[in-house]
């Protein structure tokens, strides 16, 4: 199964695809983020997301789609602008019928480490190790989209979601 992971946000999307062989190990095909300048006014640069996700899709043809939520954020204005980034991503995975499951950053955590609390650097080397990487992917955002990515093959495949 070819999965893609996407971690929303407005400045940075990351997105990653990764196939699944049958014995559900993972093998990443590519990953990076949707850089938006800020320069650009926020319709822009949702339009910017639109566009490149589109293109994504079509050149990886997924299979099925991880979407990382939006639980808690310290700012009332950031949180706004990455929920418009989620309702474009969200779009444009319906547009593309491409089936799609939500998961929250303790959900993810949990699943590729066994503790829905593990910071950063351990999900990231966590999953430079499941991948069989040489470095943790760059920028930041894009390994969190390989995170949710195996996160969703994990959480679907034991119906755990």
């Amino acid at each position: 199964m070819r999965i893609l992971g996407i971690d929303p946000g407005v400045a940075t999307t990351g997105w990653a695809i990764i196939d699944f062989d049958k014995d559900n190990k993972p093998h990443p095909v590519d990953y990076g983020a949707i850089l938006t300048a800020k320069t650009l006014t926020i319709s822009q640069r949702l339009e910017e997301i639109y566009k490149d996700l589109n293109e994504l899709i079509v050149k990886f043809k997924p299979e099925y789609a991880g979407v990382e939520t939006l639980l808690f954020c310290n700012n009332a204005k950031t949180a706004i602008t990455v929920g418009e980034a989620r309702g474009v991503v969200l779009l444009t995975l319906q547009q593309h019928n491409i089936p799609l499951k939500e998961f929250t950053p303790l959900q993810v955590k949990d699943a590729i480490t066994g503790y829905g609390k593990a910071d950063k650097r351990q999900v990231q080397e966590n999953v430079k190790t499941i991948c069989e990487l040489d470095e943790i992917p760059k920028p930041d955002d894009a390994a969190d989209a390989l995170a949710i990515a195996i996160a969703t093959e994990i959480l679907v495949s034991r119906k755990q979601y």
